[in-house]
């Protein structure tokens, strides 16, 4: 079930990617399908992560007339690196996953502009003031979307305010089974 509401959000993400532009200049900035991808990527699903990536920078590719396949391939390598971050890191916290979405904001900017530049094509605008206002834009929409996409999963039950930010991990138990004494 989670595997499907993944879907309809990235179906969404990529609908408000290509419409929200037209409604207000600054909403170009906000990286709707990256939030998706990253998110997914933090799931511990390496290949729903990669395959979301690459069906999400295409068709971002596909639907704003840009280089085919250059956020797709940047969406990609974003989100296998996420996934071998998560493999390694506890990143259950939402105070963690603030700068996991921070890093492949950066990530996505620089990949995507350098493979532009590899190619030959002209950025549509300057390089440091969009991955400044990207950088910023994505961190703020992909908390938020963070904390509705964890209000609305349905394998965690309520918790008190003040546990919004961080299950804990469970400490090693002891095992009562003594041998040799």
């Amino acid at each position: 079930m989670e595997g499907v509401k993944l879907t309809i959000s990235l179906i969404i993400a990529i609908i408000l990617q290509w419409t929200l532009r037209n409604v207000w200049e600054p909403f170009a900035y906000i990286d709707f399908p990256l939030i998706i991808v990253v998110y997914a990527a933090l799931q511990r699903n390496s290949i729903r992560a990669l395959l979301f990536g690459s069906i999400a920078g295409i068709s971002i590719d596909a639907l704003s007339g840009g280089l085919l396949g250059a956020n797709g391939f940047s969406k990609t390598v974003v989100a296998y690196i996420v996934c071998e971050i998560t493999r390694r890191v506890y990143m259950d916290n939402l105070i963690l996953r603030i700068p996991v979405i921070a890093g492949a904001c950066l990530l996505d900017d620089m990949i995507y502009y350098g493979l532009h530049r590899l190619f030959g094509q002209p950025p549509g605008n300057d390089v440091l003031v969009t991955a400044a206002y990207s950088l910023i834009g994505t961190t703020i929409a992909g908390t938020l979307v963070y904390l509705l996409l964890q209000t609305l999963s349905g394998d965690r039950t309520r918790r008190k305010k003040r546990d919004v930010f961080a299950p804990r991990r469970q400490t090693r138990r002891r095992n009562p089974i003594r041998l040799g004494k």
